[in-house]
Protein backbone atom coordinates (compact mmCIF):
# COMPACT_ATOMS: atom_id res chain seq x y z
CA UNK A 1 0.00 0.00 0.00
CA UNK A 2 1.27 3.44 -0.91
CA UNK A 3 0.25 6.34 1.32
CA UNK A 4 -0.52 9.91 0.25
CA UNK A 5 2.57 11.18 2.11
CA UNK A 6 4.70 9.25 -0.36
CA UNK A 7 3.38 11.25 -3.32
CA UNK A 8 5.77 13.66 -4.99
CA UNK A 9 5.31 17.31 -4.05
CA UNK A 10 4.31 19.97 -6.56
CA UNK A 11 6.96 21.55 -8.81
CA UNK A 12 7.94 24.20 -6.27
CA UNK A 13 8.30 21.56 -3.57
CA UNK A 14 10.46 19.41 -5.81
CA UNK A 15 12.71 22.38 -6.60
CA UNK A 16 13.13 23.22 -2.93
CA UNK A 17 13.78 19.55 -2.02
CA UNK A 18 16.56 19.42 -4.62
CA UNK A 19 18.19 22.52 -3.13
CA UNK A 20 17.96 21.14 0.41
CA UNK A 21 19.38 17.78 -0.69
CA UNK A 22 22.30 19.55 -2.37
CA UNK A 23 23.47 20.66 1.08
CA UNK A 24 23.94 17.04 2.20
CA UNK A 25 27.49 15.88 1.46
CA UNK A 26 27.92 13.33 -1.30
CA UNK A 27 30.63 10.75 -0.67
CA UNK A 28 32.18 8.68 -3.45
CA UNK A 29 34.10 5.46 -3.05
CA UNK A 30 35.61 3.16 -5.63
CA UNK A 31 32.22 1.64 -6.52
CA UNK A 32 29.60 3.62 -4.62
CA UNK A 33 27.94 7.00 -4.21
CA UNK A 34 26.57 7.94 -0.79
CA UNK A 35 24.03 10.67 -1.52
CA UNK A 36 21.12 12.54 0.00
CA UNK A 37 18.03 10.36 0.31
CA UNK A 38 15.25 11.03 -2.17
CA UNK A 39 11.53 10.46 -1.79
CA UNK A 40 11.80 7.63 -4.32
CA UNK A 41 14.27 5.83 -1.98
CA UNK A 42 11.62 5.41 0.69
CA UNK A 43 10.07 2.36 -0.97
CA UNK A 44 13.38 0.47 -0.74
CA UNK A 45 13.85 1.60 2.86
CA UNK A 46 10.34 0.45 3.77
CA UNK A 47 10.85 -2.89 2.03
CA UNK A 48 13.92 -3.52 4.19
CA UNK A 49 12.54 -2.42 7.57
CA UNK A 50 9.04 -3.87 7.06
CA UNK A 51 10.36 -7.32 6.19
CA UNK A 52 12.03 -10.20 8.00
CA UNK A 53 15.33 -8.60 6.91
CA UNK A 54 14.77 -6.20 9.84
CA UNK A 55 14.55 -8.97 12.43
CA UNK A 56 17.59 -7.53 14.23
CA UNK A 57 16.17 -4.01 14.15
CA UNK A 58 12.50 -3.35 14.67
CA UNK A 59 10.20 -4.72 12.00
CA UNK A 60 7.98 -1.75 11.15
CA UNK A 61 4.76 -1.01 9.38
CA UNK A 62 5.15 1.06 6.23
CA UNK A 63 3.79 4.09 8.11
CA UNK A 64 6.29 3.64 10.97
CA UNK A 65 9.03 3.17 8.38
CA UNK A 66 8.11 6.59 6.97
CA UNK A 67 8.54 8.23 10.37
CA UNK A 68 11.89 6.51 10.84
CA UNK A 69 13.10 7.44 7.35
CA UNK A 70 11.96 11.05 7.71
CA UNK A 71 13.61 11.37 11.13
CA UNK A 72 16.96 10.09 9.83
CA UNK A 73 16.83 12.45 6.84
CA UNK A 74 15.76 15.41 9.00
CA UNK A 75 18.63 14.94 11.45
CA UNK A 76 20.90 16.46 8.76
CA UNK A 77 19.33 19.86 9.38
CA UNK A 78 19.46 19.47 13.17
CA UNK A 79 22.84 17.85 13.80
CA UNK A 80 24.83 17.98 10.54
CA UNK A 81 24.74 14.21 9.98
CA UNK A 82 22.12 11.64 9.06
CA UNK A 83 21.10 9.04 6.50
CA UNK A 84 22.75 8.47 3.14
CA UNK A 85 21.32 6.42 0.32
CA UNK A 86 23.96 4.12 -1.13
CA UNK A 87 23.92 3.51 -4.85
CA UNK A 88 26.23 1.74 -7.27
CA UNK A 89 28.28 4.11 -9.43
CA UNK A 90 28.09 1.71 -12.35
CA UNK A 91 24.30 1.68 -12.79
CA UNK A 92 22.71 3.83 -10.07
CA UNK A 93 21.10 0.83 -8.36
CA UNK A 94 20.01 1.65 -4.80
CA UNK A 95 21.81 -0.88 -2.60
CA UNK A 96 20.99 0.28 0.91
CA UNK A 97 21.57 2.96 3.49
CA UNK A 98 24.18 4.07 6.00
CA UNK A 99 23.57 6.49 8.82
CA UNK A 100 25.46 8.60 11.26
CA UNK A 101 22.51 8.80 13.59
CA UNK A 102 21.55 9.76 17.10
CA UNK A 103 18.18 8.33 18.01
CA UNK A 104 16.48 9.00 21.37
CA UNK A 105 17.35 5.55 22.71
CA UNK A 106 21.03 5.84 21.72
CA UNK A 107 23.45 7.01 24.42
CA UNK A 108 25.69 8.50 21.70
CA UNK A 109 25.88 8.90 17.91
CA UNK A 110 26.05 5.68 15.95
CA UNK A 111 27.18 4.25 12.66
CA UNK A 112 24.39 2.11 11.25
CA UNK A 113 23.82 0.24 8.00
CA UNK A 114 21.02 -1.64 6.26
CA UNK A 115 21.22 -3.10 2.78
CA UNK A 116 18.98 -4.81 0.30
CA UNK A 117 19.39 -8.50 -0.34
CA UNK A 118 20.95 -7.64 -3.72
CA UNK A 119 23.37 -5.28 -1.99
CA UNK A 120 24.72 -7.89 0.40
CA UNK A 121 27.70 -10.13 -0.15
CA UNK A 122 29.70 -7.76 -2.40
CA UNK A 123 31.53 -5.64 0.18
CA UNK A 124 29.26 -2.64 -0.44
CA UNK A 125 28.27 -2.27 3.22
CA UNK A 126 31.94 -2.27 4.24
CA UNK A 127 32.81 0.30 1.59
CA UNK A 128 29.89 2.58 2.47
CA UNK A 129 30.28 2.25 6.26
CA UNK A 130 34.00 3.00 5.95
CA UNK A 131 33.24 6.19 4.03
CA UNK A 132 30.60 7.30 6.56
CA UNK A 133 32.88 6.49 9.50
CA UNK A 134 35.77 8.42 7.95
CA UNK A 135 33.43 11.37 7.32
CA UNK A 136 32.50 11.37 11.02
CA UNK A 137 36.16 11.45 12.05
CA UNK A 138 37.57 13.71 9.33
CA UNK A 139 34.73 16.16 8.67
CA UNK A 140 32.72 16.16 11.89
CA UNK A 141 35.72 15.86 14.20
CA UNK A 142 34.30 12.96 16.17
CA UNK A 143 36.84 10.97 18.17
CA UNK A 144 34.67 7.89 18.61
CA UNK A 145 31.52 6.33 17.22
CA UNK A 146 29.48 3.30 18.19
CA UNK A 147 27.54 0.67 16.31
CA UNK A 148 24.69 -0.87 18.32
CA UNK A 149 24.21 -4.43 17.07
CA UNK A 150 21.82 -7.03 18.42
CA UNK A 151 23.72 -10.05 19.70
CA UNK A 152 23.24 -12.83 17.15
CA UNK A 153 23.29 -10.55 14.10
CA UNK A 154 26.41 -12.29 12.82
CA UNK A 155 26.55 -10.44 9.49
CA UNK A 156 26.57 -6.98 11.15
CA UNK A 157 28.96 -8.16 13.86
CA UNK A 158 31.42 -9.35 11.20
CA UNK A 159 31.08 -6.04 9.35
CA UNK A 160 31.80 -4.01 12.51
CA UNK A 161 34.84 -6.19 13.22
CA UNK A 162 36.03 -5.87 9.63
CA UNK A 163 35.75 -2.08 10.07
CA UNK A 164 38.18 -2.45 12.99
CA UNK A 165 35.64 -1.98 15.79
CA UNK A 166 35.53 -4.19 18.85
CA UNK A 167 32.88 -4.97 21.43
CA UNK A 168 33.12 -2.47 24.25
CA UNK A 169 30.16 -3.64 26.31
CA UNK A 170 26.81 -5.37 26.24
CA UNK A 171 23.49 -3.73 27.02
CA UNK A 172 20.84 -6.04 28.44
CA UNK A 173 17.42 -5.10 27.10
CA UNK A 174 13.95 -6.57 27.54
CA UNK A 175 14.06 -8.23 24.11
CA UNK A 176 17.71 -9.36 24.12
CA UNK A 177 21.26 -8.11 24.29
CA UNK A 178 22.78 -5.29 22.26
CA UNK A 179 26.51 -5.24 21.63
CA UNK A 180 28.19 -1.84 21.54
CA UNK A 181 30.97 -1.87 18.96
CA UNK A 182 33.50 0.95 19.35
CA UNK A 183 35.06 2.64 16.30
CA UNK A 184 38.12 4.84 16.80
CA UNK A 185 39.88 7.14 14.29
CA UNK A 186 43.10 5.08 14.32
CA UNK A 187 41.13 2.13 12.89
CA UNK A 188 40.56 3.95 9.61
CA UNK A 189 44.08 3.06 8.50
CA UNK A 190 43.98 -0.48 9.85
CA UNK A 191 41.24 -1.98 7.69
CA UNK A 192 41.35 -5.64 6.77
Amino acid sequence: MTFRFEAAPNAQGVELAVRVAAAIPTLKTERLILRAPQLSDFDTYAQIVASPRARYLTVMSREDAWYDFAQMVAIWSLRGHGLWSVEAQADGQLLGFVVLGFEPEDPEPELGFIFTEEGEGHGYAFEAASAARDFAFDQLGWNTIASFIVKGNARSQRLAERLGASVEREIAEADGTTLVYRHLPAQAGELV
